[in-house]
């Protein structure tokens, strides 16, 4: 008679920190897709840099093509929807028991999201675009904190279990 031994802690944690991380993706793309106006206007601003500093040796960086914010925009919001897609997989996966599979989905989605949060927003809007610069504008401390919840939640997906 088979029987499944009980659930590490590792294994709980481990799902249930995917489950959160994909719960927030999944809350954040919808929020974009169906209040899409809203953090549209902070992309548009963010990347034609109209709150920064006006600095001429950093405003040829800035897009103020519409139709250029209006993609890049829409280019978030398919990453995020895939990356919550990737994370919920993953989650379910652990909920299966099929710890490989779970980890390597919930790596690639962690990692999306941390690609997107540290260097899209972090690194290219945060710096490239000056977005420090901005009081109005300014998505460094909730980027910041995204990337290091994945971050953390990461290093406990990639701990190595232990079989009894």
């Amino acid at each position: 008679m088979a029987t499944t031994s009980p659930r590490s802690a590792l294994h709980l944690a481990s799902t249930l920190l995917t489950a959160t991380v994909a719960l927030y993706m999944a809350l954040v793309a919808f929020g974009n897709i169906t209040d899409f106006g809203t953090n549209q206007a902070f992309v548009q601003h963010v990347l034609a840099m109209d709150t920064t500093f006006k600095d001429d040796d950093l405003m040829w960086r800035a897009v103020t093509s519409e139709g250029l914010q209006d993609a890049a925009y829409v280019a978030i919001i398919v990453w995020e929807v895939i990356a919550a897609l990737v994370l919920v997989y993953g989650t379910w996966l652990w909920f299966r028991r099929d710890d490989s599979h779970a980890r390597r989905f919930s790596t690639y989605g962690l990692l999306m999201v941390m690609l997107l949060f540290g260097a899209g927003f972090i690194a290219i809007g945060g710096e490239w675009f000056s977005m420090w610069q901005s009081e109005d504008w300014n998505g460094l401390d909730a980027a910041l904190r995204v990337f290091l919840l994945s971050g953390v939640v990461l290093v406990v997906v990639q701990l190595p279990s232990v079989e009894r």
